[in-house]
């Protein structure tokens, strides 16, 4: 702001909550013409007008304490990244002071800006961070300001970790709240990633009307450590990209435009600008920012583009103030050096508060739209429909479930299907036909038209995207994918139940079905069988709120949904066979193995008894026929069908306690001796070993896992139960072995 910096100020002119700003500027010319009374009123909620000088100069005065507080709470721990927000801080800093508060970003570096952003308007108070130096040491910390946004900051609205995401949640939240803003900055580093652009071109073509999220591209030329991918573009290049796909208005500020320090290349430094022009590109970032905004709410696809070199204001520019190290303290004379040169006042800092705290009607951890719960549409009870228990009695448990969920889209206009290969491949059609494919082409041959609630992309991101942070967004949905193909989508959908376990409120889980399972695509072959996926969920059991469920019929699938439809804060995952199977269960079966994990299915009494612990619904045909061919040598069997493994956890192997919405019921010990009491344990599935690692951990009999290996072309499942050694003859056999030892 100035040279003239001071190390201190007299006490009783400092703000408390400054406590730990160790450099303070004297206040210059502009500062006592234009910053004597907040530019948002007392009783307002924006600034009145972005042409208003007090206005302008205030959002340069917010812009550099969100660098100053941006560089200090990273130094303070000489670890995170200040670098790419601080290019971004001026259009932050306007965003606010227009009264813009539901902020999202794609980009997980820029974690030390918001947390920046949401303590200056007083949100963090909520998780007792009231100074600038208890800023500093909850950072980084246990229980504080996690190095990337997490579902615990009380103020902002959505996780960030893994480049890709977070346009998703802008999209949800626009789509659930159409009458308020949701920027979502979006780095050019990001933008290399093919997700960004496919998912919003997609929703801007099915949901047109829903124009109410604001991407804001942070083009600052730099990724982490070297030039971004589209640092090559012209401005001309960068505009036809947006206008290419979808935008109908593109709006691009150039730092260069208003540079008067001669300053080279493409991206530059509106810090190093002259105060004339740090303020008229101060008040083009407040017009353009105002500008896109109405356009967004008014319903025009918009995007604000804000080119500035990375790192801006800060201590390094480019790649190089992308991160801090070891040694890049508090003290180190660039860091100092570049805090003296972002010092405010002490009026300053107590002027930005004031404007921060009053926007948006208060702090954005009472009025952000996530900081309430989301009523929810009342469904009454599911038309479950119970199946005569039989071998003969063959149903498809899929289509079955279809029914329920189109029961749930009927109920809530919120509820969102979403599938990327098509519900009708999987024994889904029931759900278009109910529901309806949102196309912009109506067609009733494929029960599809403008209005509707299943979404179906070709992108499994997209569709995890969607469900995902709509259900973190409060809302109902469900993503129905083939188990082949899930991996696509899994990323954000583990981003967000993992911010559904660390979430202030209760919202709807986040619920899948998986069908078209490895052996039911024996002629497709190894592309189009892959259950390793269940090694990724088996692994997040151990977070305490995934479930992972097995239905093993029509009944069971009904019982599971029902279940889930009612839960929350949890990741399920239903994984289901498209094939019409036998009726095993009743539903007060799987009500108790949803309560303990596990049924007994069948039993067949002799002298010795060997105990199958088996995932899944197909799988079970072998291993009635290894029973059978057991008994006639003999030997008695139990099969134990397993619908919950989550459940037969022991409780010390589970974060539960850690989880929002705890759920800390697990099978006990007595329990689990009874269900797997024998001579010889076999856990069996069709899919990933790691699914039956509870029976492995907790009996002591002598016991082996049949589990998948790999995929092969086959002509059926037979075969494929073959090919990986699951057959009902390697089964018995190896039983027998153990019996032996």
């Amino acid at each position: 702001m100035t040279a003239a910096v001071s190390k201190s100020s007299t006490a009783a002119s400092i703000p408390a909550f400054c406590e730990g700003i160790q450099h303070f500027a004297s206040p210059t010319a502009e500062f006592e013409q234009y910053g004597q009374s907040a530019a948002i009123g007392e009783d307002q909620v924006a600034i009145a007008s972005p042409s208003d000088p007090a206005a302008i100069y205030q959002t340069l005065l917010a812009a550099d304490a969100l660098r100053y507080l941006t560089l200090h709470v990273t130094a303070s721990k000489q670890s995170g990244h200040p670098g790419g927000f601080a290019s971004i801080a001026d259009a932050i800093a306007a965003l606010v002071m227009l009264g813009y508060k539901n902020l999202i970003t794609e980009v997980g570096h820029h974690a030390p800006g918001f947390y920046s952003t949401v303590f200056m308007d007083s949100s963090l108070e909520a998780m007792g961070i009231k100074t600038v130096q208890q800023l500093g040491d909850r950072f980084r910390e246990t229980h504080g300001l996690l190095g990337h946004l997490s579902g615990q900051i009380p103020g902002l609205l959505s996780p960030a970790g893994p480049l890709g995401q977070g346009q998703h949640f802008a999209m949800a939240a626009a789509k659930l709240h159409r009458d308020q803003l949701f920027p979502v900055t979006i780095g050019d580093g990001g933008l290399g990633e093919p997700y960004i652009m496919s998912s919003l071109a997609h929703f801007n073509t099915i949901y047109p009307q829903v124009t109410n999220y604001l991407p804001i591209l942070v083009w600052n030329g730099f990724s982490q450590e070297h030039h971004s991918i589209v640092s090559t573009y012209s401005n001309q290049q960068m505009t036809a990209y947006w206008s290419g796909n979808g935008f109908a208005k593109v709006i691009l500020i150039d730092a260069k435009d208003y540079d008067d320090a001669n300053q080279s290349g493409p991206y530059v430094d509106s810090t190093a600008f002259s105060m004339k022009q740090r303020l008229a590109f101060t008040q083009a970032i407040l017009t353009a920012t105002d500008t896109a905004a109405k356009s967004a709410l008014g319903g025009t696809q918009t995007v604000l583009i804000v080119k500035q070199l990375k790192g801006a204001g800060v201590h390094k520019r480019g790649a190089q103030s992308h991160n801090l190290y070891p040694g890049d303290s508090l003290d180190k004379d660039y860091i100092a050096e570049a805090l003296k040169a972002r010092a405010l006042p002490a009026a300053g800092w107590d002027l930005v508060r004031t404007n921060f705290a009053r926007s948006h009607a208060g702090p954005a951890a009472k009025t952000a739209v996530t900081e309430s719960v989301l009523p929810l549409a009342d469904l009454g009870a599911l038309p479950l429909n119970e199946f005569e228990v039989g071998t003969d009695n063959k149903q498809v448990a899929t289509t079955t479930m279809g029914l329920l969920v189109a029961h749930v889209g009927q109920h809530d206009p919120n509820f969102v299907v979403t599938n990327a290969d098509g519900n009708a491949a999987s024994g889904l059609n029931n759900i278009n036909q109910a529901l309806k494919i949102i196309h912009p082409t109506s067609d009733d041959t494929y029960f599809q038209g403008p209005q509707g609630q299943v979404y179906e992309p070709l992108s499994e991101d997209a569709c995890a995207g969607l469900a995902a942070a709509q259900a973190l967004m409060g809302a109902r949905s469900l993503w129905c994918s083939y188990e082949s193909f899930a991996i696509n989508g899994l990323p954000i959908w583990q981003t967000t139940t993992q911010a559904m376990a660390e979430l202030r409120r209760p919202t709807p889980s986040t619920i899948c079905l998986f069908t078209a399972g490895a052996l039911e695509q024996g002629r497709n072959g190894w592309t189009h069988q892959r259950p390793e996926v269940e090694n990724y969920f088996a692994a997040m059991m151990r977070n305490g709120n995934i479930f992972p469920l097995f239905p093993i019929d029509a009944n069971s699938i009904q019982v599971c949904y029902d279940w889930a439809i009612a839960t929350k804060n949890k990741g399920i995952v239903i994984t289901a066979s498209k094939s019409a199977l036998p009726i095993r269960t009743t539903f007060a079966q799987t009500q108790t193995a949803l309560a303990k994990g596990a049924i007994v299915l069948q039993e067949t009494p002799r002298e010795k008894t060997v105990v199958f612990g088996v995932i899944g619904d197909m799988m079970l045909i072998p291993v009635i026929d290894a029973a059978r061919a057991l008994n006639e040598l003999g030997i008695g069997s139990k099969i134990v069908a397993i619908i919950s493994p989550r459940r037969l956890y022991r409780s010390s192997d589970v974060a539960w306690q850690s989880c929002s919405e705890a759920d800390g019921e697990f099978m006990s010990d007595a329990d689990f001796d009874e269900l797997f009491e024998g001579d010889a344990l076999l856990g069996v599935t069709g899919g990933a070993s790691a699914m039956v690692e509870p029976l492995m951990l907790r009996s002591s009999l002598p016991r082996d896992v049949f589990a998948w290996k790999r995929g092969e072309t086959a002509a059926s499942a037979g075969d494929l139960f073959i090919f990986n050694g699951l057959s009902a003859e390697k089964l018995a056999a190896r039983a027998q072995e153990l019996l032996a030892l």
